[in-house]
């Protein structure tokens, strides 16, 4: 049946976006801000111009890119090993990250997993750059502990540390001549801690006190792993680490120079196309893999386009009159097949336009195999406007298809299940997007009546609560564009995800200063980011005020 619930959707700028992603089992839930997704009732920071910030275990994502770009291994163990992060939307939200004893023993096996594949004979010298003269050769050891511990570590190793280390190479000596024993023995073990080890595994910043209660500056290392995992998702890199030593991280003009190296690193691609796909629900869609591959090609290229290879205003994504498409895509579409098999074409007069038009965003927000205007619904409020979007009722099975009634016609099915009062106040400002959506199936096909039943015509007709009518994603785009919150509520989303958590009411502050800058660079999405990191405020901390 359609979600039900209680409650009202958020005025504008009250709410934050809710998770309601493909086959959510309610109406959505609100993660706006004062709620932290999952911080809800926590004490404003003392400082309304600094994020607070606690320990950030890395996500699964994370994990695999450092030990892919650190020691080699691109079979992406974490995603093999570790059970699934919780998306809200984001995979980073250290407000859910909850300690188990299953969560380590996962990370146990998980660096045996890549210590064992690091250390066979044929990979052992990315890490192993000197040539041990014996199981004892404590020069060469040290210098793989030192080596290796500033690369995971994302700094030096301290003395105590490289001694205890040292003494994991007793392992490689001991007199035992039916286990065998050799150089490799110790350096196993040591990788094997390493990867286990919480200095690894989180990120931990301390900061010095700045004199301001609560506020503390981060180190150079600290603001090198800040700016690495927030651009390249993976951790950061020799020259970013040398920077950090020479202390030239702390000033701004380093920040945004090394900001601007990075951006242009193919992995920072991979990054905003992996905040795309969270945020806007398609990572995790229904479909066959020729046109899954399809769909992420179409979406990907936009975003390429708008943001990197011919910059433009952000909010083209929403607006672009041309989609890029292979033959298979557009047959699906029913858009002239490109040139050479693959590449731009126009939309036309198809009320086609933007993201919203692609595939892998209608596919997003279904249910029971079907398009469901009000996940439909759900998603443009919550991730599009930052409305919050309450719960059903606990008596409400959403869960269960919808039920028999007098018509075999999906809308009206809808439409009754808004006459009951307990439905209506909520489903009023959810069903009408998605109703607009409609003529497009869960695969993005143009589609004039109900799959399977010609006599329930679909007329494209839908409303945008508060903004005006629209029939279609092009003018559904126009619309978003139009209320001037689209753009600030990805922003929301934006500095949500660079901060791993839910955002506290005093950080809509920040919120306007990106709105301003994002406005200044006529919408360019890499002059945002380049500002803020060049910020004072990428450069603190305030300590969390939760329990």
């Amino acid at each position: 049946m359609t979600a039900a619930c209680q409650g009202k959707i958020g005025q504008a700028g009250s709410g934050g976006a809710g998770s309601g992603g493909a086959g959510s089992a309610g109406a959505g839930v609100g993660a706006g801000p004062g709620t932290g997704g999952g911080v809800g009732g926590a004490p404003t920071p003392q400082s309304t111009a600094v994020s607070a910030s606690v320990a950030r275990r890395l996500s699964r994502a994370e994990i695999d890119a450092t030990v892919r770009d650190l020691l080699g291994d691109t079979t992406n163990p974490a995603g093999r090993i570790l059970a699934e992060d919780e998306y809200t939307p984001f995979d980073n939200d250290y407000t859910r990250q909850k300690p188990s004893a299953a969560l380590i023993d996962a990370l146990e096996a998980t660096a045996d997993d890549i210590a064992t594949r690091v250390l066979a004979p044929a990979n052992r010298s990315r890490i192993v750059a000197c040539t041990p003269s014996g199981p004892g050769d404590a020069a060469c050891f040290r210098q793989v502990i030192e080596t290796v511990g500033r690369r995971l570590f994302r700094r030096p190793l301290s003395n105590d540390e490289v001694t205890a280390y040292l003494g994991l190479q007793s392992f490689a000596t001991e007199n035992n001549p039916s286990v065998p024993h050799d150089f490799y023995t110790a350096v196993g073990l040591m990788l094997r801690s390493m990867l286990q080890d919480p200095e690894f595994l989180y990120r931990i910043e301390t900061g010095t006190p700045t004199g301001d209660p609560g506020v503390l500056r981060l180190s150079g290392y600290e603001i090198a792993t800040r700016l690495s995992y927030l651009l390249v998702g993976s951790a950061p890199d020799d020259r970013l680490l040398d920077l950090a030593k020479a202390d030239s991280l702390t000033q701004p003009e380093q920040r945004r120079a090394e900001a601007t190296r990075l951006l242009a690193d193919p992995r920072a691609r991979d990054q905003v196309h992996r905040f795309h796909a969270m945020w806007l629900g398609y990572r995790a869609i229904p479909g066959g893999a020729d046109l899954l591959a399809a769909f992420n090609a179409e979406t990907t290229a936009l975003i390429d386009k708008v943001v990197f290879d011919q910059p433009s205003s952000y909010l083209d994504l929403f607006s672009s009159s041309q989609t890029y498409v292979n033959n298979l895509l557009a047959d699906q579409y029913g858009l002239p097949r490109p040139a050479g098999g693959a590449g731009w074409v126009p939309y036309g007069t198809t009320g086609r336009a933007g993201v919203l038009s692609h595939g892998a965003v209608l596919a997003a927000f279904s249910k029971f195999s079907d398009t469901s205007p009000t996940q439909r619904g759900i998603f443009v409020q919550t991730r599009l406007l930052c409305n919050t979007v309450m719960p059903p009722p606990a008596n409400v099975n959403v869960d269960q298809p919808p039920p028999a009634t007098a018509s075999a016609c999906k809308l009206d099915r809808y439409a009754a299940h808004r006459s009951s009062a307990s439905c209506a106040s909520c489903h009023a400002n959810l069903d009408p997007i998605g109703t607009g959506l409609e003529q497009y199936d869960i695969g993005g096909k143009f589609r004039t009546h109900d799959d399977g039943h010609p006599e329930c015509a679909l007329d494209g007709a839908g409303a945008l609560p508060g903004y005006g009518t629209f029939k279609g994603p092009a003018e559904l785009g126009q619309r978003l564009i139009a209320s001037g919150r689209l753009e600030r509520c990805f922003l929301e989303h934006l500095l949500r995800y660079a901060v791993g958590r839910g955002l506290y009411p005093s950080e809509q502050g920040e919120v306007d200063t990106l709105a301003s800058a994002f406005a200044a660079s006529h919408d360019s999405l890499t002059e945002t980011l380049l500002g803020y990191v060049a910020s004072d405020r990428f450069a603190l901390r305030q300590e969390d005020p939760t329990p």
